[in-house]
């Protein structure tokens, strides 16, 4: 098949189908990728311009095919059809029509009942794309949030959809579990005592960067993490900011130390996926920060192991 481009010069991610330039084809495929290039205005310093991963990550996935011969030879290709629906069309210096652009979008993408992956933007859109889950479906969801970060600020300088405070957010809204979310791999002093003790008040689950490391293996706690946000809820939605990652894994992510290798990571992502989840979103990725695009191609392993997951628990069910 011939590259499809989705806008540009810009290929759809890992050469899925075009679904801006054949909307038709949305219900047959059983994957949507979407884009989602938004950065709030709360930026650290120069530090900024993950508006640009989706464009970035997309770019950076034509060199790869759907082959992990480390999971057991298995061709993703060959057993899930992905669809790239582009991005959403979100209002640059308008936080709160964003959100509602987002909620909408998504809530169309839940209705089909497909495996969805959001890229990033920044870590603000993860709260509209589960209020459009929840609104849409009425399912009760429980989360695994990888991250070196709480983001459960009340706001960020002012801003209530900031990067810093989807998780408030999140806490905030009927149908999302607060005992079955999971703050997973948290590490690290640009977390302040309120964000933990605010999570535990809300009931959430902390599992640091120490506790995954004292574990036998990450694939214990990655089933660790799952069974707490399974319990009572319908669905297990996946978010990961890729700071989750020590920055000699992540040049193209916020700058955080002592955090998972690129191992660790990819087998925590393949595990759960392969125990069941609804979605997923990979955010903060800053591909001006990053000359050789490393964050952005390594994207591409994330979704890939991701989906693997996704072929074993359909095996499974």
């Amino acid at each position: 098949m011939a590259q499809s481009f989705i806008y540009g010069n810009t290929p759809c991610f890992l050469g899925a189908e075009n679904l801006v330039q054949f909307p038709e084809k949305e219900t047959e495929v059983d994957v949507i990728v979407y884009g989602v290039p938004w950065e709030g205005a709360v930026t650290w310093g120069d530090y900024t311009g993950c508006e640009l991963g989706p464009k970035v990550m997309r770019l950076s996935s034509g060199r790869y095919s759907g082959y992990l011969p480390e999971l057991n030879h298995v061709d993703v290709f060959e057993h899930l059809s992905l669809g790239d629906k582009g991005d959403i069309a979100v209002t640059p210096a308008k936080p709160e029509d964003t959100m509602k652009k987002i909620c909408e979008f998504s809530k169309g993408i839940w209705k089909n009942g497909t495996f969805p992956i959001a890229l990033g933007g920044d870590h603000g859109i993860t709260y509209p794309i589960l209020k459009g889950l929840v609104e849409e479906t009425g399912k009760k969801v429980g989360i695994i949030h990888l991250d070196a970060h709480y983001d459960n600020n009340e706001h960020s300088n002012g801003d209530p959809y900031g990067r810093g405070a989807p998780f408030a957010r999140l806490y905030e809204t009927e149908g999302v579990i607060n005992e079955s979310l999971v703050h997973l791999g948290i590490h690290g002093p640009r977390n302040k005592p309120e964000n933990g003790k605010l999570a535990q008040k809300m009931g959430t689950t902390t599992l640091t960067i120490e506790d995954i490391r004292q574990a036998d293996h990450v694939r214990d706690i990655a089933r660790k993490a799952y069974e707490i946000a399974s319990k009572n809820t319908d669905v297990v939605y996946l978010s990961i900011c890729s700071d989750v990652l020590d920055h000699a894994f992540n040049p193209g992510g916020p700058v955080d130390g002592n955090g998972l290798n690129s191992y660790e990571l990819l087998n925590i992502v393949h595990e759960v996926c392969k125990l069941g989840v609804v979605g997923m979103d990979y955010v903060e990725v800053y591909p001006q920060q990053d000359g050789n695009d490393f964050s952005s191609h390594f994207a591409s392993y994330v979704a890939l192991y991701a989906l693997a997951g996704e072929i074993e628990n359909r095996k499974n069910k």
